[in-house]
């Protein structure tokens, strides 16, 4: 007789890596799932090189910081200058910041149209508690429909805004209507912190300082999430079969 943990291991052994539990992906992957992949990998990299080049980017005009980054703090501290007539050009500089903060998001949306909720199921992982909030998150952003890229930029440092884009990929919205709507959403958003900054001076701007500081690690923590489970998976199942 043969014995079932034999048989199991076997199976286990015979199965292709991409199977494993934990990737997006629901049947063997193509060049689009694997390009899709990298580009969330470099995802991942950008914001670990973001996080040194924030001092930088700290010591430059505030407008410039902006329109160079999209920065939020960047935004707040050129309404302050707004404000003492010495930003004369801060709506182009909004524009600009706009566009330099979507840059990256088509991603995310595109992960969504490959996998469906396969990259949110891989962010809750096995955590029980996990999968309870990317449900809500989920439940939450399935209900405001295309709402929900604008009020995706609530700055709170919760991963709410990649699962919104995800979702927009997997309910087959245009690209261009989710371009579209993310760039007005990140005008928006940064208009309102232009105007907070003008009202509110260098307070707001140190509170949103601190903000960005939690945000670039949540990031990064996402796409590692992903990233590295797939190199350790794929790895390990290459040894076995030279083995």
């Amino acid at each position: 007789m043969t014995d079932p943990d034999t048989v199991a291991a076997v199976s286990e052994e015979e199965a292709p890596w991409w199977q494993d539990e934990g990737m997006p992906w629901h049947s063997k992957p193509g060049r689009a799932d694997y390009w899709c992949m990298g580009w969330i990998g470099f995802l991942g990299v950008f914001a670990l090189v973001m996080i040194p080049l924030k001092g930088w980017l700290l010591g430059l005009d505030p407008p410039v910081m902006m329109g160079v980054s999209g920065s939020r703090v960047g935004a707040a501290a050129t309404g302050a200058l707004a404000e003492a007539g010495n930003a004369p050009f801060w709506w182009a500089w909004l524009l600009l910041g706009s566009l330099m903060s979507i840059k990256l998001d088509w991603v995310y949306w595109w992960a969504g149209k490959l996998w469906g909720r396969g990259m949110i199921e891989v962010w809750a992982g096995s955590s029980p508690r996990a999968r309870k909030r990317y449900d809500r998150a989920e439940r939450w952003a399935g209900s405001l429909g295309w709402l929900g890229i604008i009020v995706a930029y609530v700055p709170i440092p919760l991963p709410i805004m990649p699962v919104v884009f995800v979702l927009t990929g997997a309910s087959r919205m245009p690209l261009k209507w989710f371009i579209a709507l993310d760039f007005l959403a990140a005008t928006l958003w940064n208009a309102g912190f232009i105007a907070a900054g003008w009202l509110v001076g260098d307070p707001i701007v140190e509170v949103l300082h601190q903000y960005n500081r939690i945000v670039s690690y949540v990031t990064v923590a996402l796409c590692l999430v992903i990233i590295v489970p797939i190199f350790f998976r794929g790895s390990k199942k290459n040894t076995t079969q030279k083995s």
